[in-house]
């Protein structure tokens, strides 16, 4: 057994002796790469809502709220059922910021190639076609792989980890990426800040340590609510503050 499988195994012992999906005192987990003072809409807590907005009434595009996603996995069914059981169904959290996505209560450990572990990586629902991971740089090193930057659901040529549920394990081909930035917005949206679907944007933070973001994915849907996505790495290095709104540069 090299030293993968035995981490694998012994993750496993230790949830199958805790609660599943153990509940984390204040609302979320916290580790090392995460930013304090910031709402996470992926491994803590939904986006909260600005105390105020420009309106869309008046000809001026509404700011744009931000979100910080944590570490966090899709799970496809089959997976699911083998980190947790057959038929096995996913407990709400809480509501994210995308219409009928949410946190839920359960967790796994993700391994990489080093010996080292990440533990309460938060499941997202509901249940996907596919399974991915999405990490920051930081964790990334914590795991020595080398996932790269992709559009959620762009997974050829990924990293591959294994995950450990309180039932078991699975090793996962081409299933970790770091999630590129971008934006989730209607077509109104869309329309409003002149932009479309696939277009790549910059996005202005202020502030002691301001920085332009590049390379910001637009992505239009018909049931997407307006959010700036980006990850623990990002959020640290804006030294973010939420709840915030921003605005594409222009």
């Amino acid at each position: 057994m090299d030293d993968v499988e035995r981490l694998a195994s012994e993750v496993i012992r230790r949830l199958k002796g805790n609660e599943t999906g153990t509940r984390e005192s204040g609302g979320g987990e916290t580790g090392a790469g995460e930013p304090r003072n910031v709402t996470l809409s992926g491994a803590a807590t939904s986006r909260q809502e600005p105390a105020e907005q420009e309106s869309r009434d008046g000809g001026t595009p509404a700011g744009i709220p931000v979100a910080v996603s944590g570490r966090h996995i899709h799970v496809a069914r089959g997976v699911l059922d083998r980190l947790f059981g057959e038929g096995f169904q996913l407990t709400k959290l809480r509501d994210l910021g995308q219409p009928g996505e949410f946190a839920s209560e359960q967790t796994v450990t993700v391994v990489g190639r080093s010996t080292k572990a990440l533990e309460c990586v938060r499941v997202l629902g509901p249940v996907r076609s596919y399974t991915q991971i999405e990490l920051s740089g930081t964790d990334a090193v914590r795991l020595a792989i080398d996932p790269p930057v992709r559009p959620s659901g762009d997974l050829i040529g990924s990293e591959s980890v294994t995950v450990a549920g309180p039932c078991g394990s699975v090793y996962l081909k081409a299933s970790a990426i770091m999630a590129t930035r971008h934006l989730h917005m209607t077509e109104r949206d869309a329309r409003e800040h002149g932009v479309a679907d696939g277009d790549r944007v910059r996005i202005r933070f202020t502030g002691d340590r301001a920085v332009v973001f590049e390379n910001v994915l637009v992505r239009v849907g018909k049931n997407s609510a307006l959010e700036l996505h980006l990850d623990t790495d990002d959020a640290n290095a804006a030294g973010l503050r939420l709840p915030m709104t921003v605005k594409i540069l222009r």
